[in-house]
């Protein structure tokens, strides 16, 4: 398996992976936040590939801290296509994130998984991520 940044060419496997995870999108408009994350240094779209085919993506968005030295890193979006979910992809993706926050100087990995999302819940509880306080979101009206 091959883990790599995204390119805007990956938008549609990406889109269609975004599908199943409930989040509609245009393919046009996931290429353009592709190349807005390539060239923002605080945040990385990783996929996975098997034999040329890209199976996953993870999200990462590393974050500085103004209470403690360091930063930490938010992982955003993590899918594996239906077909090879239970294959571990999900767990190299995670590990790879984890990776490259060390290197960063990261102090911690979190993320943000909806309640309805159960399976995800275990995933993560088997990575050894542990349940935190309250989340708190407040939604703005979407942009035209």
């Amino acid at each position: 398996m091959l883990i790599r940044d995204a390119l805007a060419a990956d938008a549609p496997i990406v889109t269609q992976l975004l599908a199943d995870l409930d989040y509609p999108n245009d393919p046009q408009d996931v290429a353009t936040r592709i190349v807005s994350m390539a060239n923002n240094p605080d945040s990385r779209l990783l996929l996975a590939e098997e034999q040329g085919t890209v199976v996953g993506f993870i999200s990462l968005h590393f974050i500085p801290q103004i209470a403690l030295a360091g930063e930490f890193c938010r992982i955003s979006y993590l899918c594996v296509s239906d077909a090879s979910r239970g294959g571990g992809i999900g767990q190299k993706l995670v590990d790879e994130a984890e990776r490259l926050s060390i290197e960063r100087g990261c102090d911690r990995m979190e993320v943000h998984s909806h309640s309805r999302r159960v399976r995800a819940h275990q995933f993560y509880a088997r990575a050894e991520y542990e349940e935190s306080p309250k989340y708190l979101i407040k939604k703005f009206p979407t942009r035209a």
